[in-house]
């Protein structure tokens, strides 16, 4: 348990969001639990995530999740785990959410661009071919967005 990882999911605490400001201690160890010394409010070290309130072990709903993502389908995890398939698509539906909160936050927030790399490659296709313009930011090889054109011309660019 490092309280330097985490931060007050309080909305209403002004500290909320903050991590490594020794503003989170340690409230106890077993359960895992923290507490804000700003609002004095206590919560589980699984808050915020997909694992919250689950009573599955972490490490069955890790494996349960990392084959569905690559593919295995839920009626198998129902067969080899003995899991009911509500259990299965709410652990996935509860991750799916998580993700998108993340990707809101760290992707979609305005941010400083710093060195953007643009490219133009040209794509074989059965229909023929086509520009596919993309644009990268150099720092975080954050990929910003891209356009597909039959012809290459400033008006691709621009998309």
């Amino acid at each position: 348990m490092d309280p330097h990882t985490v931060f007050c999911p309080n909305p209403a605490c002004p500290a909320t969001g903050q991590s490594a400001e020794g503003n989170i201690k340690v409230h106890s160890r077993q359960p895992e639990r923290y507490r804000c010394e700003v609002c004095q409010k206590t919560f589980g070290s699984r808050k915020g995530t997909p694992l919250y309130r689950r009573r599955t072990p972490e490490a069955t709903i890790v494996l349960v999740l990392t084959l569905v993502t690559h593919g295995c389908p839920i009626a198998a995890v129902e067969a080899a785990f003995g899991l009911q398939r509500r259990t299965v698509q709410g652990w996935v539906d509860a991750a799916g959410h998580h993700c998108e909160q993340i990707h809101e936050h760290l992707v979609l927030e305005p941010r400083d661009l710093g060195h953007v790399q643009a490219d133009e490659p040209r794509v074989k296709t059965q229909g023929g071919i086509v520009w596919m313009a993309m644009a990268v930011m150099v720092s975080t090889r954050l990929w910003l967005g891209g356009a597909i054109s039959p012809s290459r011309d400033p008006a691709l660019t621009r998309r």
